[in-house]
């Protein structure tokens, strides 16, 4: 189970989380905070791997406190104002609560920070079956098998998927690839990326990849043809 905090003005608001928290069996309360203070003691001082942190408090906006914090952990923010979303999007955020919300909702919340945490702590990621990207404000889970290509556009990239709308994250082609194994992906272009089970043949410095019920063909930039032709050696 992770380990978990809750930041919150509101009494009845840290009540809800608790009450939750007690329906899950993938986190752990470990306490309750309305003073960002105190709530910043422990974590200085006691392992915390999540926190439920409201977003609007009278001392300090929670976008502040947690820019504050020097160790790495995860954070759901929580807030009645959902114009906050873009902000904590940008502060990584692996997800965002509009209060009210329902047990649903928030149990959606903690398997995402609980599978994002378990996939972050894993010594073999690039053996792992997907990874995690951020995409419309969220932390996207991808499965790398409905990856038909990766197409780069200047600071991000485009995720062509099977049977599914494409997901467009920011991030560059060169540290998406660092994240994927060699031997699963391999860049074919200074903008594409393809899974090598995909691919099907090559003609005329062209290279031809399965898509659902039809052929993609994608160019072989010259730098990356000897890579390329390697596979089919």
């Amino acid at each position: 189970m992770i380990k978990a905090i809750a930041l919150d003005d509101e009494p009845l608001a840290l009540k809800i989380i608790e009450n939750f928290c007690s329906e899950s069996d993938q986190v752990s309360l470990e306490k309750t905070f309305s003073k960002p203070n105190d709530a910043l003691k422990y974590i200085n001082n006691f392992p915390v791997d999540l926190i439920f942190l409201d977003i609007q408090m009278p001392s300090i906006s929670g976008i502040d406190f947690f820019k504050s914090i020097d160790k790495e952990v995860m954070v759901i923010f929580t807030t009645a104002f959902s114009e906050y979303a873009v902000e904590g999007f940008n502060l990584n955020a692996v997800d965002f609560l509009l209060k009210p919300f329902t047990l649903e909702r928030f149990q959606q919340a903690v398997a995402k920070a609980y599978e994002f945490y378990n996939y972050t702590n894993s010594t073999e990621k690039t053996k792992q079956p997907y990874i995690f990207i951020r995409a419309d404000y969220s932390l996207v889970k991808i499965k790398l098998t409905d990856i038909i290509y990766l197409e780069g556009l200047n600071d991000y990239v485009k995720f062509h998927l099977e049977n599914q709308k494409p997901v467009v994250a920011r991030i560059t082609l060169k540290n998406l690839s660092e994240r994927l194994s060699s031997a699963d992906f391999i860049r074919v272009h200074r903008s594409y990326i393809i899974p090598v089970t995909r691919i099907s043949h090559i003609r005329n410095r062209m290279i031809f990849i399965h898509a659902e019920d039809k052929m993609i063909e994608l160019p072989i930039g010259r730098s990356y043809e000897d890579e390329v032709y390697k596979i089919f050696n």
